[in-house]
């Protein structure tokens, strides 16, 4: 039997790290420094290994040739593990996710977010796009950015607030994606 794979992918400072945490009840490292997630965190919940990828794109402070290995080992690891990954759960900054993407398309190059969720979605069974830190929009700019972010990666995208716990939503998500797959999952007790 194959172990089942949970991995979660994004770019820098995006919340990776507190959504694990808050997800498992599990301390990993992070920072609020960019590029603090150097190496994986993994973790057994339940039936699946929960995998937190380091973050991908600029940081500042690392140097270009250093983001670039990082995003080969993230493109590398879910490649070598597709057939093991029952879920990809991409997390996105969601007031910064719109500023971004133009940027990128500005210099008329794919962003970075748009071009990783293509190929999650090519090489993983089952995608979701987890839009963190909603609490500093208001709900009007929430469903603007909700609807961008939609719109511009294609995916079912789930708003959340992983500092402050609001992760209900995501949660049965995974449970459900999940149960679909033959795994069940285990997560912290709620608060």
């Amino acid at each position: 039997m194959t172990e089942k794979l949970l991995v979660f992918v994004g770019r820098s400072n995006v919340g990776k790290s507190t959504l694990f945490s808050a997800l498992f009840g599990v301390k990993v490292r992070k920072g609020k420094r960019p590029g603090t997630t150097i190496k994986p965190n993994f973790f057994r919940a339940g039936e699946v290994l929960a995998v937190d990828l380091p973050g991908y794109g600029y940081m500042k402070g690392i140097s270009w040739e250093f983001s670039e290995k990082v995003r080969d080992f993230i493109v590398h690891y879910v490649e070598e593990n597709a057939k093991s990954i029952v879920l990809a759960i991409q997390v996105i900054d969601l007031p910064a996710f719109r500023e971004i993407v133009e940027r990128w398309e500005d210099r008329g190059e794919k962003p970075i977010d748009v071009e990783m969720c293509e190929f999650l979605k090519e090489v993983c069974k089952n995608v979701v796009v987890a839009a963190n830190k909603i609490d500093k929009l208001d709900r009007k700019e929430v469903e603007e950015e909700l609807e961008y972010a939609r719109r511009k990666l294609d995916a079912e995208v789930i708003p959340i607030c992983a500092k402050k716990g609001n992760i209900s939503s995501l949660r049965n998500r995974i449970t459900e994606i999940l149960r679909k797959e033959g795994a069940n999952v285990s997560f912290r007790a709620s608060r």
